[in-house]
């Protein structure tokens, strides 16, 4: 993927899919904090599905991460590159799905920590190929819900859930994440798509925002059928 362009990486999945069978499953993305695990829970139970953790919680390799970028920026995208493909082969198996995160965006974080010197070109082209190869045999979800926020309201949430690993973190950092999320679902065509402007609601605590969530999400889920 070059000259900084998200549609030549999704033209690559559209090109190379062996598979054109729609994937019964929704993903929720987002930046870092932005409340994707806590929708994932509520459209489990709202909805029955089985639910995909994101490989965060059993990740030898994130917190050391965060404390030195460069050293553990290539090992830690090869760790979830090989999770989350065995996480999608695992959710075509069953009826109904929901992922927290998914192959698809993992190239953000990719591609954020080579341009900013964390991977080297080398890294990045091998974890590139990577990538193309098994996004040949991953089929598409039947729905890609994006939670946009702004980097405030990010650092925000983030500093209230309280990881050690992620204080340290400068807020150069959240930005470009922040940039590079927007310019990334510019380009998505692999799937419909939902984007949810959810900075100010409260889907966990207030019922209020909850309720306007899920009818935004039913709502579209309808137009597919």
């Amino acid at each position: 993927m070059k000259n900084n362009d998200y549609k030549e990486f999704f033209d690559l999945i559209l090109r190379t899919r062996r598979d054109e069978t729609i994937m019964n499953a929704i993903i929720v993305d987002g930046p870092v904090g932005v409340g994707k695990t806590s929708l994932m829970n509520i459209l489990t139970q709202e909805f029955g599905c089985k639910a995909f953790l994101e490989p965060v919680t059993d990740n030898p390799l994130l917190d050391k991460f965060y404390y030195n970028r460069k050293r553990y920026a290539f090992p830690l995208q090869i760790f979830f590159l090989n999770r989350r493909f065995a996480m999608l082969k695992e959710a075509i198996q069953v009826e109904n799905a929901i992922m927290d995160r998914s192959i698809y965006g993992d190239v953000i974080f990719a591609r954020l920590l080579s341009e900013g010197g964390d991977m080297e070109q080398e890294e990045y082209d091998l974890y590139e190929e990577l990538l193309a190869n098994m996004l040949e045999h991953v089929q598409a979800p039947k729905l890609m819900i994006y939670l946009q926020t702004s980097v405030e309201d990010m650092v925000k949430k983030i500093k209230k859930r309280g990881r050690d690993y992620e204080q340290v973190v400068e807020l150069a950092y959240w930005q470009k994440l922040n940039t590079e999320y927007e310019d990334y679902f510019k380009s998505f065509n692999v799937s419909p798509l939902l984007v949810i402007k959810v900075e100010g609601l409260d889907f966990v605590e207030n019922e209020e925002h909850r309720q306007k969530v899920i009818k935004l999400i039913k709502d579209k889920l309808e137009t597919l059928e």
